[in-house]
């Protein structure tokens, strides 16, 4: 290759790069919602409406974009995503009243759901089909470093400039992916020749859509009776159309023996339930840095880090390990580590030494790297080349699922925990225990269960 094309490749890469970092840096507004709260005088538990609009439109949209990106080209969705977010991440940052923040958080779903859905087919479509893992590794690793950086650089940004800024600071990042992408060199992918189904598509976004928000919303729905039969309605129509177009022929365009696989559908539902577990984490271990007894605040943040931390290291190492071990027999390592990790922490004492912390976190941080690269791995391998799109948006929408169901549930059974062990010497710690123990035996469960068909682990893939 000419050095001018090893240049463009490289921006190329940068560009992808850059442009996928924007989306996981969200995790940025998190440390916002205190001061969200306070400037438009909402109460705190209104907050979850700034998650649930973005979380569910860009889950919702993911495989639209990447049924569209197979179709007409990964770079034009991936390029017009980035413009998408542009104008969300402004007016987010410029929204006068919770009402339109909510309105921009939509537009900004769209637009990640765009850059998600094509940012793996892009990244893989740069190099040749024999170093597939190690880039998807690369890949993986990234969106790690958007989740680490993300609360510490917003609270410095909140904590001079506000809750805009977690928004604002993203536009000049797209901004230069966007000029990346045009001095880049992209290859071009051999389009699929299937038909997009427009209404087919659209139908089971809006159906997907309100069955995620239902998933969000579980604890609400238990005393709304309408909404619980609307979510009801959209999930069960959102299933049967889904079931009626793969047996026309595959959802969304699908082709290949792969999908109608029990192997395939089984490896698909793990990535669920290994995230749903695996959120548990970030969702809970923060109340546990703030109890009294624990380190102060700036060092709960490094500890708290130490997860996405191994996610990133594992995440790297594991596109080489791929290779050699077998995407299939690393997912399920990866997923036993989050599960063990995750069980370590349901035995932490309420005076606990940093070390066993971290070192829950890391057992709980490389298996969540190492099963996302695998997974991307498993995933883009049983699918041709040309629905490279769908196939990385397989992945991330049933980790959206993982998380939301997480969120939800698992929120809702902390709560319970901690209310039933009132009267104890710690109904904190109890409930946090309690919790964590359950969500890990979530996991070990389906794993087991999974072993009914040991060669989907066993047999190198």
């Amino acid at each position: 290759m000419s050095k001018q094309g090893v240049n463009g490749t490289r921006l190329a890469l940068a560009a992808i790069a850059l442009g996928t970092l924007v989306g996981p840096l969200d995790s940025a507004v998190n440390i916002s919602f205190s001061d969200i709260t306070s400037s438009f005088g909402i109460p705190v538990k209104s907050i979850r409406w700034i998650i649930i609009p973005y979380v569910a439109t860009y889950a919702s949209l993911m495989l639209v974009f990447g049924r569209l990106g197979d179709l007409f080209g990964h770079i034009k969705i991936f390029r017009m995503g980035l413009v998408v977010s542009v104008i969300a991440y402004g007016f987010c940052g410029l929204a006068e009243t919770f009402e339109w923040l909510m309105a921009f958080r939509v537009m900004q779903g769209i637009g990640t759901a765009m850059v998600f859905s094509c940012g793996p087919a892009l990244a893989t479509s740069l190099f040749d089909e024999s170093v597939r893992s190690r880039i998807l590794g690369g890949y993986a690793m990234i969106y790690g470093l958007g989740v680490a950086l993300g609360p510490s650089l917003g609270g410095i940004m909140v904590q001079y400039w506000g809750w805009p800024s977690v928004f604002l600071f993203r536009v000049p990042l797209a901004i230069l992916a966007l000029l990346l992408i045009s001095l880049g060199r992209f290859p071009i992918l051999p389009r699929d020749e299937g038909v997009f189904e427009t209404g087919l598509v659209l139908r089971v976004a809006f159906c997907s859509a309100i069955a995620l928000i239902g998933v969000g919303q579980f604890p609400y729905l238990l005393d709304n009776t309408l909404w619980a039969g609307l979510v009801g309605v959209g999930t069960g129509v959102a299933l049967y159309i889904a079931i009626l177009s793969s047996r026309r022929g595959g959802m969304f365009g699908l082709t290949g023996d792969a999908v109608r696989k029990p192997d395939f559908v089984i490896v698909i539902c793990t990535g669920a339930v290994v995230n749903f577990t695996g959120f548990s984490v970030m969702l809970l271990v923060p109340y546990f840095l703030a109890q009294p007894s624990a380190p102060d605040l700036a060092a709960g943040g490094l500890i708290l880090a130490t997860g996405p931390l191994g996610m990133m290291i594992a995440a790297q190492w594991g596109g080489f390990l791929t290779t050699r071990f077998g995407a299939n027999r690393l997912a399920f390592l990866g997923a036993v580590l989050v599960a063990g990790g995750t069980l370590s922490i349901g035995f932490w004492p309420s005076k606990i030494s940093i070390d066993l912390m971290v070192v829950s976190l890391l057992f709980y941080g490389t298996g969540l790297g190492l099963f996302q690269v695998s997974s991307l791995e498993l995933v883009s391998a049983a699918l041709p080349l040309s629905q490279r799109g769908v196939a990385g948006s397989i992945v991330l929408v049933m980790r959206t699922v993982g998380v939301l169901l997480a969120a939800s549930l698992l929120m809702l059974l902390f709560t319970v925990n901690v209310e039933s062990a009132v009267g104890t010497s710690n109904a904190f710690l109890s409930g946090f225990q309690e919790t964590f123990r359950l969500a890990a035996a979530v996991l070990f469960i389906f794993l087991s269960l999974t072993w009914l068909r040991p060669r989907i682990w066993i047999q190198k893939s």
